[in-house]
């Protein structure tokens, strides 16, 4: 892909940006309704909780965690960071889908079980995965945050060999 012109660039990073953190307000949002559900002293107050994040998953998490996977592979093909080249770029992509793919089966499976459960007028089953979830999802966004500015471990091996095929510029004798 052809590198992104800087302004390009640089409003598809604030995309990037403001989606991938809101993903992650999203998920502590989610975190905090599940919460709410499994502690609630009535069922009327669970059951608020629960519809609550029935609509967070329903309006938010696929489209903000598709936006956040799809902006953050179009930033790595347009720029030097590339998607392969980079060990964190590359740890990146590799979680960003597995958590879109968990968030996209498992959560939304397990919130729409809970919505059922909630309005056959039962008790919500395993409410506890409704908090685990959200958790370990939270640890992980935190992780990507933390690795997004960090860029820690070098390059891969694509990335070597890509940079060892450039061409070195020749410093002219002054």
């Amino acid at each position: 892909m052809e590198q992104l012109k800087r302004p390009v660039r640089r409003a598809l990073l604030v995309v990037h940006v403001v989606v991938s953190v809101g993903w992650l307000g999203l998920t502590l949002g989610v975190l905090a309704l599940g919460i709410a559900g499994a502690t609630a002293g009535s069922a009327e107050a669970a059951e608020g909780a629960y519809r609550s994040m029935n609509v967070l998953g329903d309006w938010l998490l696929i489209p903000i965690s598709l936006l956040s996977l799809i902006s953050g592979v179009v930033l790595a093909l347009g720029t030097p960071w590339g998607l392969a080249r980079h060990r964190w770029v590359y740890v990146k992509l590799w979680l960003t889908l597995a958590t879109t793919a968990a968030t996209a089966f498992a959560l939304r499976a397990r919130i729409d079980a809970a919505m059922a459960d909630v309005t056959a007028g039962r008790a919500v089953g395993a409410a506890t995965d409704l908090i685990l979830a959200p958790s370990v999802s939270l640890g992980v966004y935190a992780f990507l945050t933390a690795i997004s500015v960090v860029k820690p471990w070098g390059l891969t091996a694509r990335g070597r060999r890509a940079r060892g095929r450039r061409p070195v510029p020749r410093r002219v004798a002054g």
